[in-house]
């Protein structure tokens, strides 16, 4: 049988979500607390791949087992076994066919800046005191979702077919001293979004013009685009399924 596992995690002291030859990922360490609970050897299939630092408030994986369990004793085993910055919120029964990143048709990231030292926010937020034109953020955020092609904000030398990406939303709200940028597509390039958001810093800083931004995106050079973003302010949170994977879930 296979189970999709809705999990979060802090990833602070990881290297990111995929194995590493000898660094701590989150992959590793919930297969083998996985792994110890359910008393068998399994693979864990992640929704996709987050960055050394990167956060997840909502991640699934899948993994195939040939028993049945009480779902919600191992989730709260899972929780009280598992280091204090990875939670498990469910694991659900799903099809055979059912996969955690392919079937997945949206995802949805945050990027957090504060703008006022704040103490509380240094390992979760990124500190930028700049004064940044929010409204003119905005307008460049928009053009992203007027193009399909990001080989601009992907990081050079990584192993994809294809650079084209469909954007859904992409904006920014800011809440007293806290900026959040969203952004939605249907998949994501390497460093995509850290690149994104130090790009459009530029913008909020009138290092570039709207103009600027566009031709950035046209010339699909890494080296047109700004700066990479701290990988702690990144937070992925929120996968979408189509209408089948959605009922397999709901199963």
């Amino acid at each position: 049988m296979r189970y999709f596992i809705q999990f979060a995690y802090n990833g602070t002291h990881y290297h990111g979500w995929q194995y590493q030859p000898n660094a701590v990922s989150v992959q590793e360490t919930l297969t083998k607390a996985l792994q110890t609970i359910l008393g068998k050897n399994l693979e864990l299939m992640g929704a996709g791949r987050t960055d050394t630092g990167v956060h997840a408030k909502m991640m699934y994986a899948h993994f195939d087992l040939e028993k049945n369990f009480d779902a919600a004793s191992i989730v709260h085993k899972l929780n009280s076994f598992l280091p204090k910055d990875i939670a498990v919120f469910e694991i659900i029964p799903v099809a055979d066919t059912a996969h955690a990143r392919f079937d997945a048709k949206k995802r949805t990231y945050q990027y957090h800046i504060h703008t006022f030292k704040d103490v509380f926010q240094n390992d979760l937020s990124w500190y930028n005191p700049q004064k940044l034109d929010v409204e003119l953020m905005n307008e460049a955020a928009k053009i992203l979702l007027k193009h399909t092609d990001f080989e601009c904000f992907s990081k050079v030398h990584t192993d994809v077919n294809t650079f084209n990406c469909k954007v859904f939303e992409a904006y920014w709200r800011q809440e007293n001293h806290q900026l959040i940028f969203t952004i939605s597509a249907d998949r994501f390039l390497r460093n995509m979004v850290r690149a994104i958001v130090g790009t459009l810093i530029n913008v909020g800083t009138k290092k570039i013009t709207l103009v600027d931004f566009e031709n950035i995106i046209l010339s699909k050079k890494r080296s047109e685009a700004g700066f990479s973003v701290p990988a702690h302010g990144l937070y992925l949170t929120e996968i979408e399924y189509d209408y089948l994977a959605v009922s397999y879930l709901q199963a």
